[in-house]
């Protein structure tokens, strides 16, 4: 990579961000586009993203990306803000415009794009979301935006659930989302699923663990995702193909979230071909072979 005088800079903030794959993404793109730009990453104490944004459009930064614990505390430091992104609370994408930065979400937009190409569509159909992070949060929007028939958050806490439904019905303006506990997914009376795995539980080194055990929850799904991608094939993803249901991890969606932030910085589009050489590199980064 030749850096020099007129080379552009994206980066990511939050904390840790030592662990990234995201350089993988961008500086590959960059590399096989041909474009003059270098990511890199800057790991923001709590308390210093104001300091940190305000820092990077002096620097002339032409984007970043956000990660946690800050996806919520950037809000407050841009001057404009994509109408989902704000629903959702959530900003993962800065793109540089007058002024200031515009927030977006594009964690939605990878696991929209992950589940087109593995053929799940959303639409009439019924989705359960196990947790009620901030992930679960975004997710329920994208499921309430592709017309998602029902929406089910299963969270250990109750609360937590709820508040999610209720600001998707907000946004939806029906009741579209409701809330349960994650105790009664063994007495879960519906058929043919979405399940969308968004808990910490099954990451590395705790692979042999899942957040749902019951068996006839799974035997009732049509297909699972988990937005987990370390390990490769988490318990939830065993048990799934266990009871002979397609399940995928969220590498996918994390490459494509890449992908469209680096889109709107560089108001481009990514083929598909492209998309696939980076997936291969990122796989190779985390020491991963099939």
């Amino acid at each position: 990579m030749d850096i020099n005088g007129t080379t552009r800079v994206c980066g990511l903030i939050g904390n840790p961000v030592a662990h990234s794959i995201s350089p993988v993404i961008h500086n590959r793109l960059a590399g096989l586009r041909g474009d003059n730009l270098v990511y890199a990453t800057f790991k923001v104490e709590a308390g210093n993203v104001a300091a940190a944004v305000k820092g990077a459009y002096a620097l002339d930064i032409l984007g970043l990306n956000v990660t946690v614990p800050h996806k919520q505390a950037v809000i407050d430091e841009l001057v404009d803000i994509d109408e989902l992104a704000a629903a959702i609370g959530a900003v993962n994408t800065l793109v540089r415009t007058e002024g200031g930065f515009k927030g977006y979400n594009t964690d939605i937009l990878g696991l929209d794009r992950e589940l087109s190409d593995v053929g799940i569509s959303l639409e009439e159909k019924c989705v359960v979301i196990i947790g009620a992070g901030g992930a679960a949060r975004a997710i329920a929007f994208l499921c309430a935006g592709k017309k998602a028939s029902e929406i089910y958050i299963m969270n250990r806490t109750l609360e937590k659930a709820q508040n999610i439904a209720d600001a998707v019905n907000e946004y939806a303006k029906k009741d579209i989302a409701k809330a349960a506990g994650i105790s009664e997914c063994g007495s879960f009376d519906k058929k043919d699923y979405i399940v969308i795995q968004t808990t910490s539980v099954g990451l590395h080194p705790h692979d042999d663990e899942t957040a749902v055990t019951a068996d006839e929850f799974y035997e009732n799904a049509a297909a699972g995702v988990d937005i987990i991608y370390n390990p490769y094939e988490t318990m939830f993803m065993k048990l799934m193909k266990k009871h002979g249901k397609p399940a995928y991890n969220g590498l996918k969606m994390l490459l494509y979230q890449g992908v469209a932030a680096y889109e709107l910085w560089n108001d481009c589009k990514i083929s598909s071909d492209m998309a696939d050489i980076i997936y291969e590199d990122m796989k190779k980064e985390l020491g991963i072979s099939e």
